[in-house]
């Protein structure tokens, strides 16, 4: 493939990932609509960018120090990153069945959408397991291509963070969200099933020959 293609396949891929996790009900999402029904819709970017620094400081540890350690390691980490993307997509698909958009449960302040956002990763175990596992293993299997196929990976997964939160957070203020509860949750469970059917295939990619 050409440099070309394989950028733009990195920052699909990075866009289509970071949707499946930016839908998933947590408490960023959460920090998110509180923040929008009386802040409008530029939480939703604030918020994001919150998000945002946390991901910057995972994503320089992983291309700069992790990268050297995972290069030695590329089948185990392929097949453990696959592993952990089909049970993302199990967990997806199971949740979507009751998944609701809510704005309960947060204390994060509507006047710091920025700090909310912070605060809402750094708190939630989720992202972290996710980040040690799918993020990690993707962003460094993207290098291989170079590092511009990396950073296109990066882009295209916060272009997700900040599309998804920017919509929520711009339909919430209007109060006319157009995504009933079961059109929320048929999209989830496309997405928990692209991450099942991407995470067979990243797995099998480990093994070369088996994946055309």
């Amino acid at each position: 493939m050409s440099a070309e293609v394989l950028f733009l396949n990195a920052l699909v891929l990075g866009f289509l990932i970071g949707l499946t996790g930016a839908l998933a009900p947590g408490p960023t999402l959460v920090a998110t609509i509180q923040a929008s029904v009386k802040g409008g819709w530029t939480m939703g970017p604030k918020v994001t960018f919150g998000h945002i620094l946390v991901e910057s400081a995972l994503v320089l540890l992983t291309v700069f120090g992790l990268s050297v350690i995972f290069s030695q390691y590329t089948t185990v980490i392929a097949v453990i990153g696959g592993i952990a993307l089909v049970a993302f997509g199990v967990l997806t698909v199971r949740g979507s069945r009751t998944a609701v958009m809510t704005g309960e449960g947060g204390d994060e302040t509507m006047a710091r959408p920025v700090v909310a956002g912070v605060v809402t990763s750094l708190s939630n175990p989720y992202f972290w397991i996710w980040w040690f596992t799918v993020g990690s293993a993707l962003l460094v299997s993207t290098m291989a291509g170079g590092i511009q196929n990396a950073v296109a990976f990066i882009i295209g997964h916060w272009s997700a963070d900040l599309a998804w939160l920017t919509l929520v957070s711009s339909g919430v203020h209007k109060g006319r969200f157009f995504l009933g509860p079961r059109k929320y949750r048929l999209i989830l469970m496309v997405c928990g099933l692209f991450l099942i059917g991407f995470g067979l295939y990243y797995t099998l990619s480990a093994f070369p020959g088996r994946v055309t």
